[in-house]
């Protein structure tokens, strides 16, 4: 049943589950889903950061990482922080900012060294002046060998692993603050935090680390004591998505002799599979959006999901450019598959016994954007029509169409 985002955002959160996790193809609108969160709990983007105690929704997506910024000045090269009581809280009240780095190091380079640079203001507290320390910016350097190299720019993706770096810091420590028994806790900001949001975490990274990353998470999840706070996580990533839902399926064993069973013993199991929710979000035509749940044990065939995805576009003849990115990462799995060295061998064959060139040419020229902006540029009807006829020649040859059927929904 089609939905807008608002509505299932409202089914996520009647839902009641400790972790729901979501897949969706890029630009389906997992970060407007996120941001429809933020409006059911009075969130908005005008809002004054400075209330860390009334926030009842946390998020990391895209819009996290506009909090930083660079700034470089006679090869200075700085990562400015705008202001804001996130990273004044984990860094400077909580003193977490060697863990970011661990995490950082961890994610990349342990020679890769992030310097949160100190400083201080003077600000008016009840009409007596006092000094407050903050962290403005962060300098980068490497290490190689003996030699030090300081006031790096680090690459976008070394920058989008840091920023996330930071936030999942800020979400283990706001999981450690928040016991289960309240009596427990050494402060009380987050009291009212309900939902933690996260879409997409650092999608950039090589599969090792990517992997590594996905269990981190799941971890946080299931090792969460609070029985109020909850988590949405969705993600364009195959890879992201499956080790992070074969990780919810495993049970958390519960170490706090303070948390009880119905029978007033100490509960056994922290968390269990049953506690999670896994779906697929597609974007329909019309605007709207469909919600289907994926079985808690059934691997996310990713292949398949393209190729429903391909048929769809094929019937409606609406193609654009990021559908050729599609079409040729089922070639290269396929190839793989079947034991070919390069995926271009899959293509249809001429009557003198070569490949179709022209295939290979729109599949290379169409898959390749040097821009982002590239990817919602028209496609010339020729181009079209050869996409078509290449999507219907692999259901013809490899038998792909009964596959799409019986996966339809998965």
């Amino acid at each position: 049943m089609s939905q807008t985002l608002t509505e299932i955002a409202q089914k996520l959160i009647a839902a009641n589950k400790k972790v729901q996790l979501i897949y969706a193809f890029n630009g389906t609108g997992k970060t407007q889903l996120s941001n429809e969160f933020k409006k059911i709990f009075g969130q908005d983007e005008e809002e004054d950061e400075g209330n860390l105690n009334k926030k009842q929704m946390l998020y990391y997506n895209a819009f996290s990482e506009d909090l930083f910024y660079w700034q470089n000045e006679d090869e200075n090269n700085i990562l400015k922080i705008h202001s804001n009581e996130f990273t004044n809280w984990i860094i400077r009240d909580r003193g977490q900012d060697q863990n970011i780095i661990n995490h950082f190091q961890r994610y990349t380079n342990d020679k890769l060294n992030p310097l949160f640079n100190e400083q201080t203001r003077v600000i008016n507290v009840d009409g007596a002046l006092r000094n407050q320390t903050f962290y403005p910016e962060v300098t980068f350097s490497y290490l190689k060998g003996t030699e030090r190299f300081d006031n790096i720019k680090i690459s976008k993706a070394e920058e989008r692993c840091f920023i996330w770096s930071v936030f999942y810091t800020l979400f283990v420590e706001i999981v450690g603050i928040l016991k289960y028994i309240e009596d427990d806790r050494d402060e009380e900001t987050f009291n009212d935090l309900k939902y933690i949001f996260i879409d997409d975490p650092v999608s950039s990274l090589d599969d090792n680390h990517l992997i590594e990353l996905a269990v981190d998470v799941a971890k946080l999840v299931k090792s969460c004591e609070s029985k109020d706070l909850k988590f949405i996580i969705t993600t364009h990533n195959p890879l992201f998505y499956n080790v992070i839902s074969n990780e919810l399926n495993n049970k958390y064993p519960n170490k706090n002799p303070k948390i009880i069973d119905n029978n007033g013993s100490q509960k056994e199991w922290l968390y269990k599979e049953d506690q999670s929710c896994k779906y697929k979000l597609v974007k329909k035509n019309d605007g709207t959006f469909n919600l289907s749940p994926i079985g808690r044990n059934t691997p996310f065939s990713y292949h398949l999901s393209l190729l429903f995805e391909l048929q769809k576009v094929k019937q409606i003849e609406e193609v654009k450019k990021y559908h050729f990115n599609f079409l040729r990462n089922i070639l290269e799995k396929t190839a793989t598959f079947l034991g070919h060295s390069k995926w271009e061998s899959l293509l249809p064959l001429m009557p003198d016994g070569s490949r179709d060139p022209f295939a290979n040419r729109i599949l290379n020229l169409s898959s390749h954007s040097a821009h982002a902006g590239e990817e919602i540029a028209e496609v010339q009807e020729n181009d079209k029509t050869k996409f078509i006829e290449l999507i219907e020649f692999l259901e013809r040859e490899y038998k792909f169409s009964n596959l799409i059927t019986s996966n339809d929904t998965v």
